[in-house]
């Protein structure tokens, strides 16, 4: 279990999953970054008024159960899902190669994973107001 310090280290393990179960993964060592994304496609892939990601080194990642499903929602951009529920899960795209952005909610312990900055904030939603930095 991640510690709840606020503390880091390359020994952190978190895990996830979908909402019935079907896909569970883990990932080790702190996030590259946690990020909003306020992205029109993140929009639209999450259902929600924004998006939270954690990056990870992809290598530092393994499914524990079952397999994301993904989809090329734009060029050089793969959005994942559970193919069962339909939870969101990743998106990776060629900007950020070996990198795989797990959505926050995804987490087992998401409250461990704040977001300290943005993407295309000048996308934002007039009405969200998150606390967070431009």
């Amino acid at each position: 279990m991640p510690p709840r310090t606020g503390e880091r280290s390359v020994t952190d393990i978190w895990e996830g999953g979908c909402l019935c179960g079907a896909v569970r993964f883990r990932a080790q060592g702190s996030p590259k970054w946690t990020l909003w994304c306020h992205c029109h496609s993140c929009r639209k892939h999450s259902g929600a008024p924004a998006s939270a990601f954690a990056a990870f080194d992809e290598a530092l990642v393994e499914m524990t159960q079952g397999q994301i499903t993904k989809f090329a929602s734009s060029p050089g951009v793969l959005r994942g899902f559970c193919a069962t529920c339909g939870s969101t899960l990743t998106c990776q795209g060629d900007r950020t190669p070996g990198e795989l952005h797990f959505h926050i909610g995804a987490f087992d312990h998401p409250e461990d994973l704040p977001p300290t900055a943005a993407f295309y904030a000048e996308e934002r939603l007039p009405w969200v107001h998150l606390g967070q930095p431009d």
